[in-house]
């Protein structure tokens, strides 16, 4: 019983964070959109790119790094070059970044696409917090993920 009560609780708190993580979004949505789609050549999709680099070795890490810090240079993603800035969304708590990043994680089914994913939490955010990394260096890490 008690175990039932510790997993709803759990998952509970998960579905807020989600719902927290869903308003954030919104900031986002104006670029990425709010299906997570991007604007072709403009702003790179994060549906199903989200699972792409979670799948990585330390691919957790730099999407907190992304919303940290920002990303400036070109990428590539699903064939599609861009080039552009993306803001820093370090004025962010700690638990809201974490938020916004299950909320892409899981708003397109990208979570079921890679094995064991597990929430994002503050506690990983403010670990990254002190890396004072700018957005050139974030990219980076992207390249050594094996992402362009």
């Amino acid at each position: 019983m008690k175990r039932t009560l510790m997993a709803l609780l759990l998952l509970g708190g998960l579905a807020l964070a989600q719902a927290d993580g869903a308003k954030i979004y919104a900031q986002c949505a104006g670029c990425h959109q709010q299906n997570g789609q991007g604007i072709p050549a403009v702003f790179p999709p994060l549906a199903g790119h989200v699972a792409e680099i979670l799948a990585k070795e330390g691919g957790r890490e730099y999407l907190i790094l992304v919303l940290l810090y920002g990303l400036q240079g070109q990428i590539e993603v699903k064939g599609v070059k861009y080039n552009g800035v993306m803001s820093s969304f370090a004025q962010l708590k700690d638990e809201e970044i974490a938020a916004v990043l299950n909320h892409i994680a899981t708003a397109w089914g990208d979570a079921k696409k890679v094995k064991g994913f597990k929430p994002f939490t503050a506690e990983e955010v403010k670990k990254l917090r002190a890396k004072k990394l700018t957005p050139q260096q974030v990219l980076a890490e992207r390249k050594k993920l094996g992402l362009k």
